[in-house]
């Protein structure tokens, strides 16, 4: 089994250092204001944004990294952050749409019991 610690260019173990950082910071970052934002509307801004900019730091790390390991290009990761920046807000779009449609309907179900 080879090392790959070893066949890892300074260059790109920094890079992947930079971009794992980077991308563990934002998602902290995310998770911090899921945890200090008062309601679900405002809560649900923080890990939409952060999935998408920590996921794709992390993901163009593991490219960087196999990339320079395999001597070749390897963009299978590419796929995978497509789907992310597809998906995630697309996610958290239909999250919030079923908020408000619950908000409604329980405003108008408390309408008719005050009446």
């Amino acid at each position: 089994m080879m090392n790959m610690a070893n066949d890892i260019p300074n260059w790109a173990a920094a890079l992947v250092i930079f971009f794992l950082l980077l991308g563990s910071v934002i998602i902290v970052i995310g998770t911090l204001g899921l945890l200090r934002l008062r309601d679900f509307f405002q809560r649900i801004h923080g890990p939409a944004i952060t999935i998408t900019l920590g996921t794709g730091a992390i993901l163009f790390a593991s490219m960087i990294l196999f990339t320079s390991t395999s001597q070749r290009l390897v963009i299978h990761e590419l796929l995978i952050t497509a789907f992310v920046f597809l998906t995630a807000p697309l996610g958290a779009m239909m999250v919030m749409r079923a908020a408000v449609y619950r908000v409604r309907r329980q405003k108008q179900i408390d309408d008719l019991n005050e009446k």
